[in-house]
């Protein structure tokens, strides 16, 4: 039989949501199960490691016998909703077998991952997420002395640019789509502590230029990147550079929920005040639940665990709304303009995996249709980029249930799936 794991509760992520979930769940003598695909706890937003004092929280985390952590591990499947009982996978392992996990209470910190339209030239060599761009420079990438364009929408395009500047790369341009005005109301609504920080990062960030309103057309280049194409609407200019990252804003990562069965709501995990989701025993937090950043996510970690606890979160909901009300305002201020919508021309790739064209997809009437078609989402990313284009570009059937979501989530050797 494949490996059996029991514990009270498991927590599936461990980003800024899971630590603070875990955190409060052990506190109350609770066995805990924590997966999550990468090798360390951090998540995407703190890869190389938490701040001080999340770090010496995390430490103490770790060293709790109550704790089973599973890293480099990734659900593949549901095997049972009555006792809440997941499949996974060992990704450092592909060899090892499957295991099973098992606990009556469960809490979803699953993420977000960046959103992707497409235009001539996306995929080129160069080319890449904003928060991709980030994370290769972090790990070590050489950016030092190259050209660099950041554009798309969202704050994460100022974070980018300030990692590659930190870096050493020539950071050319940050275009934000996003019009000017509706950048000065949202830094106007901005709350004092944020408003802190945005100053700091303008401060670093001032000698690069920066255009309100502006937004990459086309990549241009015969094999790698060489420039890129701007425009506001009115004019196009092309700007040579090296590198290229571009990201619309994030996507909530609500696959396992979707295959659990949990109710969605605008994208992402629906969930009450308590951050319950439709399912009982079944709680989310962080990004998987709405867009809003880190301190969302921690805030939402901590009165995810303390509701499933059955503990008072009074005060911690009164900090929830005023969060909430940040989300909304990042949502309404950075919502992306119809012009984005009309880029893609009929031979732009959707599907990279599968490299199926817009022009392919539109004679197709469905996404169950392209895939019989043309193998559209049928390859390692399994329809997380092409799907949501899909939606957004054809008016498809929005999330994953549209798609025909079933297990195993991702590629898996079939050994990973059966009982020995």
């Amino acid at each position: 039989m494949s490996t059996q794991h029991q514990a009270d509760v498991i927590v599936v992520g461990a980003g800024p949501a899971g630590i603070a979930a875990v955190q409060q769940l052990l506190q109350a003598q609770q066995r805990v199960i924590w997966i999550d695909q990468g090798l360390r706890p951090g998540g995407q937003i703190w890869r190389a490691g938490p701040p001080q004092p999340w770090a010496r929280t995390l430490q103490t985390l770790l060293s709790n016998p109550l704790l089973q952590q599973l890293s480099g591990y990734a659900v593949i499947a549901v095997e049972g909703l009555a006792d809440y009982r997941l499949r996974l996978q060992n990704l450092q392992q592909p060899q090892a077998p499957g295991i099973s996990v098992q606990a009556p209470q469960m809490l979803l910190a699953l993420g977000a991952r960046e959103r992707f339209l497409p235009f001539p030239g996306w995929t080129l060599p160069g080319v890449s997420g904003a928060g991709g761009l980030q994370a290769l420079i972090k790990n070590g990438w050489p950016i030092a002395g190259r050209r660099v364009v950041l554009a798309g929408s969202g704050p994460l395009l100022l974070a980018s640019a300030d990692t590659a500047r930190a870096a050493g790369a020539d950071v050319l341009c940050v275009a934000e789509q996003a019009p000017r005005q509706a950048l000065a109301s949202f830094a106007a609504r901005l709350p004092l502590a944020k408003m802190a920080q945005a100053l700091g990062l303008g401060w670093r960030l001032r000698a690069i230029p920066y255009r309100p309103g502006a937004w990459v057309s086309r990549a241009l280049g015969e094999g790698k990147l060489e420039a890129v194409q701007l425009s506001n609407g009115r004019e196009q200019w092309e700007l040579p550079c090296d590198a290229l990252g571009v990201g619309y804003g994030l996507l909530p990562n609500i696959e396992l929920a979707e295959l659990l069965g949990c109710r969605m709501e605008f994208g992402a995990i629906a969930v009450d005040d308590d951050l319950q989701t439709s399912l009982p025993g079944v709680f989310a937090a962080g990004e998987c639940t709405g867009i809003g950043g880190v301190d969302k996510a921690l805030l939402e970690g901590q009165i995810a665990a303390l509701r499933l606890l059955g503990q008072s979160t009074e005060q911690l909901q009164r900090q929830h709304r005023q969060v909430l009300r940040f989300v909304e305002l990042l949502r309404s201020r950075f919502a992306l303009r119809p012009e984005l919508l009309q880029l893609a021309e009929a031979k732009t790739l959707v599907c990279r995996c599968e490299d199926v064209s817009l022009g392919e997809l539109k004679g197709q009437r469905s996404w169950r249709d392209a895939k019989l078609q043309t193998r559209c989402g049928m390859g390692a990313c399994q329809g997380r980029i092409c799907g949501p284009i899909t939606e957004t570009l054809l008016a498809w059937p929005a999330g994953s249930s549209g798609r025909g979501l079933r297990a195993p989530l991702q590629p898996t050797p079939l050994h990973c799936l059966l009982d020995e």
